[in-house]
């Protein structure tokens, strides 16, 4: 079942989900819009060929701290972004993320993504640039989070490789059996 507001504030007031900073024009009609946090991190060389299985990843990136002016996505630029808001999952609710139509209509895009019950963290996302260099900037609503109600509370709720991940998390490749 998709959470409506009343149940998400429900949820809030309990301290069963956790957002912080947590703004009432945040709050929708059936979900939470997440903001732009302070960070991102571009792909250094997109002419690179980034192996998976090569350690130190880290190295095909680089990391910038956002101001107020905000920053460029470039016509198909992969970029990883940070939310402003940090969220803690209970056991029994998993959320959607879409991105706002806003940003779709200009262009923007960003891969299917789900948030695990039991996730804690600020969410890293992928932005796709469009075919025209826009400018986005910290503290906007970006990001539609739609929360539903598991049919029971997971057995193991998420502590994989991102739990507690705070600002933008660079890939992190699990290694072969």
């Amino acid at each position: 079942m998709i959470l409506s507001d009343a149940e998400l504030i429900r949820y809030i007031e309990d301290k069963l989900l956790i957002v912080e900073p947590f703004d009432e024009e945040i709050l929708k009609e059936n979900g939470l819009d997440l903001r732009i946090g302070y960070e991102i991190a571009r792909i250094i060389d997109p002419g690179a060929v980034i192996d998976i299985r090569s350690p130190g990843l880290e190295r095909f990136y680089r990391r910038e701290r956002v101001n107020e002016g905000g920053f460029i996505l470039h016509p198909n630029e992969h970029l990883l972004t940070t939310t402003l808001e940090a969220i803690t999952l209970p056991n029994d609710l998993m959320a959607f993320c879409e991105l706002r139509s806003t940003f779709a209509r200009l262009g923007i895009s960003i891969p299917p993504t789900v948030v695990d019950a039991g996730f804690s963290g600020n969410l890293t996302i992928e932005l796709l640039g469009s075919m025209a260099p826009v400018r986005l900037y910290p503290k906007t609503r970006f990001l539609h989070l739609v929360f539903a109600r598991l049919s029971s509370p997971v057995r193991r709720p998420y502590r994989g490789k991102y739990y507690r991940q705070q600002g933008v998390t660079l890939p992190r490749m699990e290694e072969p059996r």
